[in-house]
């Protein structure tokens, strides 16, 4: 579940986004399109049409089970989702460096990952 503590904002088209102090959203509700690109662009990624499709496999995850996938459902979901090429650990981590079910989670709109340090 999503803290309720805000530790700063992300300004995204002209409003102010509460974010914890791991950069996940406060109010889940708040996600969208744009707040993706915003929270990217601070990992110094820009997204693209495979990254959007992972987001959109977490999303759909986050929908039907009420939790965030830890790495190994992810990979599993994603490779159900959109076949075994994309759906290696390999795949995620170039996607999402450093810990692909964290920074998809938090681009996403999700939150953190149980069982993710």
């Amino acid at each position: 579940m999503a803290t309720t503590a805000i530790a700063r904002f992300v300004e995204v088209e002209g409003e102010r986004v509460g974010l914890d102090p791991e950069g996940y959203l406060v109010d889940l509700g708040d996600w969208s399109p744009a707040v993706a690109v915003a929270l990217a662009a601070e990992e110094g990624l820009s997204l693209t049409d495979e990254h959007w499709e992972v987001i959109d496999v977490l999303r759909a995850f986050y929908e039907r089970f009420e939790m965030a996938p830890a790495m190994r459902p992810l990979v599993k979901a994603v490779g159900q989702a959109l076949g075994p090429a994309k759906g290696r650990s390999i795949h995620l981590m170039r996607l999402f460096p450093g810990s692909p079910a964290k920074v998809g989670a938090r681009l996403a709109g999700l939150p953190k990952p149980t069982n993710c340090l």
